[in-house]
């Protein structure tokens, strides 16, 4: 049996002559069979004296590192997940800069170094950006792994070439070397390695082997002693154990996770046994399935074997599970722990006994209002959960919302989701396919746009209406409307209902919510939301809208309708007076 990997850690951290400690470190050593599959992770971050929020963009750059690696899939590369996860944070402080007052002064705003490194297997891969630093304690030496993204003016003045959060795109230092027993690393911020001296700093390592946070305090305190005013944070790794690998580990390693079976029921498979198939598409296959370990009924989702070709359609695959561990959310689809070695590429998440949107419109279609408020407000706070991410979901429907016994409602299916920063694969029009129905999808994606938190909006609209009415506010028009000037001249249809008690109000938030320009609908979820149940008073207030803005169609063509009779009657008296 093959002997884990196991390092020993030593971390000290302390904000010195500042008022605030702006840096912020940790360690990740996760049990089997993410200890095999992922590796360990180990982070660093330093905060920029010139703001006063970066100790936040340190924090959260660690511990997103921390966390949302060991959320990327299994049959991703340590390189490709460490770094989607970068992109994804740098996108998120990049944004929070953006919404703060601080968008005009980035050397304010949320931004910091980092410096993060992954032991897998016998590799090291470090990832890098900034002036933080990592050193390999190698032949009594200290040997710099990393390049400082710092340019200097002068001998007093310098600046940051690279940091998380200045820009929306991140360049990343990537770095792999193999390790061996014993090499030990070393972590510091620039407040350390300007002030404490190499040799003392190898001499403290040596002299503390056995108990490396004494030796990362005696570091720190050495730089202190030194006269460092900034703070100082040191992190000290030794390699104490090595996997042991036989020639199948090492072709495994270097091989993709296999597409499974055909599941039928009554099979076992990676420890769960098949109940029944749930749903099947050319896209994927959906299970029932039981966890032997725990008889926990769970949802199996296996990519179709006909698409192994496509590598555009494993990257949407890979990313909805990656997407679901990021997110917390009870209003959102939950994946479920990964407690075992997987011998196969496929999702696991929880059971959801219920039913979805779309059969619970059709087992309830005359719903009162306040049973669609409370549907809509659930789904309203799982959204909210995918854009604190800055993330989209882009293809909310009622077929992708399932409702629980309790009344729970959760959002599922990701794999439509856009993470901010990642590139997306598709447009909205070539992934159309992916869609069951174009009816939910905001206008501007017909127009080859990027899609916002208005779009999203957009979508909860239409299915707030349709709830409602059992119709769609602009029928099957929208998809049609590829053009601007197509989309001013779609008609909204009221959701008032001699047959129904909807109180005008609704009627109002329902067409702001679902205005073909994304730019006149609700700029909060939270508003449209609170407006569902507290009439808006300029909404009470207003008179009824002119013909123009209740239906330009019809006011143009009367318009023209007036014209051309005028015309005609001009014509007529001219020819009475011979003219």
């Amino acid at each position: 049996m093959s002997s884990q990997l196991r390092i020993s850690v030593g971390q000290y951290s302390d904000k010195g002559r500042k008022e605030t400690n702006q840096d912020f470190h940790g360690v990740c050593i996760p049990k089997e069979p993410q200890l095999s599959s992922k590796g360990i992770a180990i982070a660093l971050a330093d905060g920029i004296s010139s703001s006063d929020v970066s100790q936040i963009a340190s924090e959260a750059a660690v511990r997103s590192f921390l966390e949302d690696y060991f959320c990327t899939s299994d049959a991703w590369s340590v390189r490709k997940s460490a770094q989607r996860v970068l992109i994804a944070t740098n996108s998120w402080l990049h944004s929070q800069t953006q919404q703060s007052q601080y968008r005009y002064d980035k050397d304010r705003g949320y931004v910091c170094t980092f410096s993060g490194m992954v032991i897998k297997s016998t590799t090291a891969h470090i990832f890098h950006v900034g002036d933080t630093r990592i050193y390999r304690l190698h032949d009594d030496a200290l040997e710099q792994l990393t390049n400082d993204h710092r340019f200097w003016v002068s001998q007093d003045k310098s600046y940051l070439g690279r940091a998380l959060g200045v820009n929306p795109q991140l360049e990343i230092d990537y770095r792999a070397l193999p390790v061996e027993e014993g090499d030990i690393f070393l972590f510091a911020t620039d407040g350390v390695y300007e002030y404490a001296s190499p040799r003392f700093i190898i001499n403290a390592i040596r002299e503390h082997e056995d108990d490396l946070d004494t030796a990362a305090k005696a570091i720190v305190d050495a730089a202190y002693q030194q006269g460092s005013p900034d703070n100082l944070t040191a992190q000290v790794v030794k390699i104490e154990n090595l996997p042991k690998q036989n020639p199948d580990e090492l072709y495994q390693q270097l091989t993709e996770l296999p597409f499974p079976p055909i599941l039928e029921a009554r099979m076992v498979f990676d420890g769960y046994k098949i109940v029944r198939e749930v749903h099947a598409s050319s896209r994927s296959h959906v299970y029932l399935a039981v966890d032997n370990e725990t008889g926990t009924p769970v949802i199996i989702k296996t990519p179709s074997i006909d698409l192994r070709g496509d590598p555009a359609y494993l990257e949407r695959f890979l990313m909805e599970e990656w997407i679901a561990r990021r997110i917390n959310s009870a209003y959102v689809l939950k994946p479920c722990a990964q407690t075992r070695k997987r011998n196969y590429l496929y999702i696991v998440t929880e059971f959801i006994d219920g039913q979805t949107l779309t059969q619970w419109m059709i087992d309830n279609p005359r719903p009162d209002l306040e049973t669609v408020r409370g549907i809509v407000e659930q789904i309203a706070k799982g959204l909210r959960a995918f854009h604190r991410l800055e993330m989209l979901h882009q293809d909310l429907r009622p077929d992708n919302i399932m409702i629980d016994r309790t009344g729970t409602v959760k959002i599922i299916d990701f794999g439509s989701t856009k993470v901010a920063g990642l590139m997306e694969i598709t447009t909205a029009i070539e992934r159309s396919h992916l869609l069951g129905t174009a009816q939910y999808t905001a206008p501007e994606y017909f127009l080859g746009e990027s899609g916002t938190t208005y779009s999203d909006m957009f979508s909860l609209g239409v299915i707030a209406y349709q709830m409602l009415s059992g119709k769609l506010p602009y029928g099957a028009e929208v998809s049609k409307a590829r053009t601007r000037a197509a989309q001013k001249k779609l008609a909204y249809h009221s959701v008032l209902d001699d047959d129904r008690e909807i109180p005008a109000s609704i009627d109002d938030v329902l067409r702001k919510a679902v205005h073909p320009n994304p730019y006149q609908r609700y700029g909060e979820l939270s508003e449209f939301i609170y407006d569902l149940r507290h009439p808006n008073q300029a909404f009470l207030n207003k008179t009824r809208p002119p013909l123009i803005e209740r239906n330009p169609v019809v006011f143009w063509k009367s318009v023209s309708f007036i014209l051309a009779i005028t015309v005609v009657a001009l014509l007529f008296k001219l020819t009475n007076r011979g003219i």
